[in-house]
């Protein structure tokens, strides 16, 4: 289930939570944030790589590269038996900006986006199906969990892709990690 819970950003344990879609949408709307859901239909194995996932969205990419001007796009898998998920969750659970937008499409599983604006916590539980666009020079961080299960694209406008600039914040630490956070939904 897509939710979105709004901390203020020094009150970590005074969230509202929302979980209608056109909710969501309004409030990141207010923020500058793109959310969409987009069909993610198609019957990938397991095994898929980079290439036949992207084969498989293709359309759906190549219409968001023309209207935004992408340079490059990824694929990021990981599964709780990934060797290097812990490296991966650290690297993203520091706040941090990007110079341009950060685009991404859940093609499958789920992960928690954390947008700090306003003096708020934007906690958007975003899965399959969900399309998320952070603005530039939005301060945010990401959790996929102990145990990551999902596959993203990941859609940059610089040639370089994923570039980050930590803010140095330690705001990550403290709001509920993605485990907790989808304990509370339950």
């Amino acid at each position: 289930m897509t939710a979105l819970t709004i901390y203020p950003d020094n009150q970590p344990q005074k969230g509202e939570l929302f979980k209608d879609f056109t909710n969501i949408q309004n409030q990141l709307k207010y923020i500058g944030v793109q959310f969409e859901q987009w069909s993610s239909d198609y019957d990938l194995a397991a095994d898929s790589d980079q290439a036949s996932i992207l084969a498989a969205y293709s359309t759906s990419i190549d219409k968001l590269k023309a209207e935004c001007h992408f340079q490059s796009v990824d694929v990021m898998k990981l599964n709780p038996d990934h060797p290097d998920r812990a490296v991966f969750r650290q690297k993203f659970l520091a706040e941090h900006i990007h110079e341009d937008f950060e685009v991404r499409f859940f093609v499958e599983g789920r992960g928690l986006f954390y947008l700090h604006a306003h003096n708020k916590v934007f906690a958007v539980l975003c899965e399959q199906g969900d399309l998320i666009s952070v603005p530039a020079n939005t301060p945010h961080w990401f959790d996929m969990g102990e145990n990551p299960m999902f596959t993203c694209i990941r859609l940059f406008t610089t040639p370089d892709g994923w570039v980050a600039n930590f803010t140095g914040s330690e705001i990550a630490n403290d709001f509920p990690s993605f485990d907790n956070y989808v304990a509370a939904l339950a």
